[in-house]
């Protein structure tokens, strides 16, 4: 690695360093009407209906109307797209970027060279308007990058140093990820949750070899959920909304048949499946499974795949599709041989 490449690079892990070390909570001046403090970087207020609303990556997630309960999860999607792992949004005004900078570049732990580099982008002695443009105190933000949290692969791209806007202003169109309706869309599709998938059996306690099994889910719980995501400080927001649309029967061995024969049981009226009940017995169940054979000592394991739609309508009157999101889960069928009895 050639020489000035390698002071770059220590130069850059040491900021990080000194920036756990020294940063101030972004725009965190500041008290909200109810009493408290509103930062970007992670915070969380409840809501008079208990609801947590998380402030995190610049970004505030309202969870309000998203599933809850022990055996939500988040939706895996059924493309190769994933949300973004960084983005861009307002960071700090120009005092708090002030206040974030100087104790770096005063520590000197960075260099001499490197630190006065970076003063002549920000500061200018013989020009009082480039000092943190102070000038335009309350009409715009410095904005910066911020990073997933769980690191998913990307969350190291967004590599440009904080740049100014406009109150008013879009960001430059050069800048990839930065926060406009359809990415906070996308950043709310990776904060929905959606209910446990595991369906009820007819049999309940075990099935019989050649027996159909009906299969179901509650319709009362397998209603949309939706998340919105906002960024105050622009007047920005997003929501992204999943609706339960198909279940996705597995039965966990090849000796089993499935209804319909492709496994895939749509949503019909609200609800996934039908529940049994005592007169159907001669029917054939809309959504289920008949096996083949017993499971023996052990248990098949059936997996049930919840398939969401997911779409959004933003603050700009946009608004589109998402890519379907996925849920599911395994239980355990005990399926036993049909006994007869001789006289």
């Amino acid at each position: 690695m050639p020489a000035i490449g390698r002071y770059v690079q220590v130069a850059t892990l040491v900021t990080v360093a000194s920036v756990a070390l020294l940063a101030p909570p972004a725009f965190a001046g500041g008290r909200g009407d109810d009493g408290t403090r509103d930062t970007t970087d992670e915070n969380a207020n409840l809501s008079d209906d208990g609801t947590l609303s998380v402030s995190a990556g610049g970004v505030r997630f309202d969870h309000s109307k998203n599933g809850k309960g022990g055996k939500v999860g988040a939706l895996t999607s059924s493309t190769s797209w994933s949300p973004p792992a960084c983005w861009y949004a307002p960071k700090y005004s120009p005092e708090e970027l002030q206040a974030y900078l100087e104790p770096i570049w005063e520590a000197g732990s960075t260099g001499h060279e490197w630190d006065n580099e970076q003063r002549k982008k920000y500061t200018d002695p013989d020009d009082p308007k480039k000092d943190f443009n102070k000038h335009k105190s309350g009409k715009g933000y410095w904005w910066g990058s911020y990073v997933d949290k769980s690191f998913p692969p990307g969350w190291d791209s967004c590599k440009r140093d904080y740049f100014w806007v406009d109150q008013g202003d879009p960001p430059p169109a050069d800048v990839e990820n930065a926060v406009t309706p359809e990415i906070l869309a996308e950043l709310a599709y990776s904060e929905i949750r959606v209910p446990g998938t595991e369906v009820t059996l007819a049999p309940a306690q075990a099935t019989k070899v050649n027996l159909p099994t009906w299969s179901w889910l509650d319709g009362a719980e397998f209603q949309p959920v939706s998340v919105t995501a906002s960024v105050p400080e622009i007047g920005i927001y997003a929501t992204a909304t999943a609706e339960p649309v198909a279940l996705k029967i597995e039965p966990g061995t090849p000796d089993a048949e499935t209804y319909p024969a492709s496994g895939l049981c749509e949503i019909d009226n609200g609800r996934i499946g039908e529940p049994y009940a005592k007169g159907k017995a001669n029917r054939t169940p809309p959504c289920g499974v008949k096996y083949l054979r017993s499971s023996g000592d052990g248990t098949f394991p059936l997996q049930a795949t919840v398939t969401w739609e997911v779409h959004w309508n933003g603050s700009d009157g946009a608004g589109g599709d998402l890519p379907d999101g996925e849920f599911g889960a395994t239980q355990d069928v005990v399926v036993q041989e049909i006994q007869s009895v001789n006289r």
